[in-house]
């Protein structure tokens, strides 16, 4: 009996892109199941590589920044914000480890700090909309009245 796993998409290479899309061979991977399963099974090999890893099957891809992105931003700077991430899952925003990148993107540790994930534009704007002017750069407000500074990392 044939096993669909990785066989049912005949690739040389996927890929997951900055722009939080799955690609095989270039050509985006339509089918929402199919991407939400590869987002729920990414891994680090010991090899320092990425890998989808689904029961036994193992497949090396291409990871062209980082394995997550903040898909949704949720919350305030009275109750604390929230992420969204690719694989669906949400988590306390770890705000200590913001840092703007290249081009000004946002990033930010998740998966108990285990990666980092880099911010779609829509929910960069979702959380730079709480974002002040302070001195020569910007901060983000906090509860209880704290402020996280936004610098390049």
């Amino acid at each position: 009996m044939a096993r669909a796993g990785f066989w049912a998409i005949e690739s040389k290479t996927i890929r997951f892109g900055r722009d939080g899309q799955w690609y095989s061979d270039d050509e985006r991977i339509e089918n929402e199941r199919i991407a939400m399963l590869f987002s729920r099974h990414v891994t680090r090999g010991d090899d320092g590589g990425w890998w989808l890893v689904i029961g036994d099957e193992r497949a090396r891809i291409v990871v062209d920044d980082t394995p997550f992105v903040v898909r949704r931003v949720d919350g305030s700077p009275e109750t604390g914000f929230r992420v969204e991430l690719n694989d669906e899952s949400r988590e306390p925003l770890a705000v200590s480890t913001l840092r703007l990148g290249e081009s000004d993107v946002l990033y930010c540790d998740v998966k108990d700090g285990r990666h980092a994930a880099r911010f779609l534009r829509p929910a960069q704007a979702e959380l730079l909309g709480h974002a002040r002017a302070r001195g020569d750069g910007f901060v983000l407000p906090l509860p209880g009245g704290a402020e996280q500074p936004l610098r390049p990392g």
